[in-house]
């Protein structure tokens, strides 16, 4: 009988492994539980246990495994959640993706980083967009720049 072995996926993103996504994950959002714009805006969503967050830190890193590794199990919809919130602002998204650059750019190889941090980027911009969307008065123009 053939021994399998277990192969990086083609369609992945960029290299990096479910361990480094844990390990960024674990440290950005401990991170962020104690900011003091973001946490309490993540811990009025989150919760503020311990196993509320460990809940939440699995549902994201399903997700960027999906995203990264096209690994499937992630079935939320991460543009959804951010405009409902309600206390989500555009303004966030600054202090969260500078939180996210300086811990992957500290944890992660150089390339490793930079991929996520680009692709972090864009997702961001995407959900600012949606969230901008939510709380621009219906006859203000949308700012595509």
């Amino acid at each position: 009988m053939t021994q399998m072995t277990s192969r990086p996926n083609p369609l992945r993103l960029f290299e990096i492994t479910p361990a480094q996504i844990d390990q960024v994950l674990t440290v950005f959002y401990a991170r962020i539980r104690q900011h003091p714009e973001l946490g309490p805006v993540f811990n009025g969503h989150v919760g503020i246990t311990d196993a509320e967050w460990e809940q939440h830190i699995a549902l994201i890193a399903r997700f960027w495994r999906g995203a990264i590794l096209r690994e499937p199990g992630y079935e939320g919809n991460p543009m959804r959640a951010h405009m409902q919130a309600g206390n989500v602002r555009p303004e966030h998204f600054d202090p969260w993706i500078a939180l996210f650059e300086e811990i992957a750019t500290d944890t992660l190889p150089a390339d490793t980083a930079r991929a996520w941090i680009a692709l972090v980027h864009r997702i961001g911009r995407g959900l600012r967009m949606g969230v901008e969307d939510m709380t621009r008065p219906a006859r203000v123009v949308p700012s595509l720049g």
